[in-house]
This record gives C-alpha cells, structure tokens and sequence, in this order.
C-alpha cells in the first residue's frame, strides 16, 4: 500500500451563520485510525466532507498524500442497476481488480441497489470503499444499520485495512472494538 498521511490543521466549520468547531487539528498515517465522536449535528459529517475535499473548512487547512475513498450518507451507487454493475462501475473507475473483504453480498448482486435494506446499503458501500484500493478511508458512520455479525465484520475490515499501512477516520455513535484507535471529541473543539 502506498504511503498515506492526511493532516488537518486548525480547521473551523461554519454551517450558515453557526461555527459548529474551531481550532480542530488532527493527523492520521498509514496503520492508524482516528474515530470521531460527538453528539448529533457537532459537524462530524461536515469534518469528513473537509477532509474528502467536498467542503471548504471556514478556517484551516487539509493536507493528503495517498489515495482517498469516501463513504458517508449518500449511496454513491447507483440505485436503478443490480448491485454487481453498480460495485463494477466505481472497479472500472477505479482500476481495481483485486480480492476484497467479505461483505455478504454474493446472493445480492442481481438486485437492484433501491432494493437493498439499510444494512445491506452499508455493507456494499464498505465493499465499494474496500474495493478501491485507497490507502484512506474516511467513513461517515460505517457500523450504523449493521448487525452485531456484520458490524463486527465491518470492523475486522477496517483493522484489517489499517494494518496493510492504510489509514481510516471514522465517524460513529456506536462503541468500537478495534484496537489502536485514537478518538477525537468534536464537543472539545464546539464553537
């Protein structure tokens, strides 16, 4: 895996005429995972989005080298196609071709995406990031409509991918049991 860091320096978030955080600095390397934790509307969606590079932080800075794949609450697939062409589209964008992890999708890749439950929305997009083969993930509550079986594979996913050398942050409201993790409380840096 290609060496990764993403560091964010300083960084502030305004959402309208609100500063949801200010003064946020983190780094995250190759082997490392950052989970980001907060009540609800604290800005961990938006931190994610600042550091994919889809927002602007109000103050601060983002520096990345490495690959990057985003998994947060838009399905980036695409609903209307069976979940193999839709998992094959983003295989074909992004190069790849190797053995992914697991995510108990094999008798679900002739139904259409709009068809698939929650949990089996999570599950291929975890399939679709892991398929990318970047060295970091940023995931906008990964474990949230899994089962205790399929959160706790989501998990030995991403601990997997960290000790490859990749690098993963992670917005959750659920407890991880993955080792190694360094957490950021949002509510420290609340504006």
């Amino acid at each position: 895996m290609q060496d990764c860091r993403l560091v964010a320096d300083t960084i502030a978030c305004r959402r309208g005429d609100r500063i949801l955080f200010r003064g946020l600095s983190l780094a995250v390397r190759g082997g490392e995972i950052v989970h980001l934790a907060g009540p609800n509307g604290i800005g961990k969606s938006s931190l994610i989005r600042i550091l994919a590079g889809l927002l602007r932080p109000y103050a601060g800075s983002v520096e990345r080298s490495g690959s990057l794949a985003l998994s947060d609450e838009r399905l980036a697939l695409d609903g209307h196609l069976p979940l193999d062409r839709a998992l094959g589209f983003w295989r074909g964008i992004d190069g790849t071709h190797g053995q992914q992890p697991d995510f108990g999708l094999a008798n679900l890749l002739d139904v259409p995406v709009r068809y698939l439950s929650t949990g089996q929305r999570k599950r291929a997009a975890l399939a679709r990031v892991a398929a990318s083969e970047a060295s970091i993930w940023l995931l906008d509550e990964p474990l949230n409509g899994l089962d205790t079986h399929w959160s706790c594979m989501a998990q030995l996913a991403i601990d997997a991918h960290r000790k490859a050398g990749g690098a993963v942050i992670l917005a959750s409201h659920q407890s991880l049991s993955i080792d190694h993790v360094t957490t950021v409380k949002l509510l420290d840096y609340s504006a």
